[in-house]
């Protein structure tokens, strides 16, 4: 696709606490597959901006390249922000398939249903990492 922006970053960070007292832990995500699973601006259900082409847990957390397309007018808002450098959270929405404790809640099994480009990721070490024009 012409004209889209390529980026790699995190959307999930493991084993630290979030800002709504969650922690993540590795394995949560199991066999990622990231067919399907929409890239989004700011958790808008309605601004998909593009795709997700792979996600994968490493030592550090859930790891994903995605592409925004600027084919919308939140694909072109999105990529022209993170060029800009003034927009680089990752973020990502997920149903809990296994939890244990309260604050902090452990995830231990998680269905990922969205990943987000968004100015305040509730785990702040979730960024883009890497951008590809």
């Amino acid at each position: 696709m012409s004209g889209d922006l390529r980026f790699a970053g995190y959307a999930a960070i493991f084993d630290r606490v979030d800002r709504g007292g969650d922690v993540v832990r590795a394995g949560a995500f199991g066999e990622v597959a990231a067919a399907g699973v929409p890239l989004l601006w700011q958790h808008g259900p309605g601004s998909v901006i593009g795709r997700i082409e792979s996600a994968r847990e490493d030592g550090r957390g859930l790891r994903v390249i995605g592409r925004v397309s600027r084919a919308t007018a939140a694909g072109r808002e999105a990529a022209a922000a993170l060029e800009a450098g003034v927009v680089d959270g990752l973020s990502f929405g997920y149903r809990v398939r296994q939890a244990r404790g309260a604050r902090p809640r452990e995830l231990l099994a998680l269905e990922l249903v969205e990943v987000s480009v968004v100015t305040h990721p509730m785990q702040p070490l979730a960024r883009v990492v890497r951008l590809e024009g």
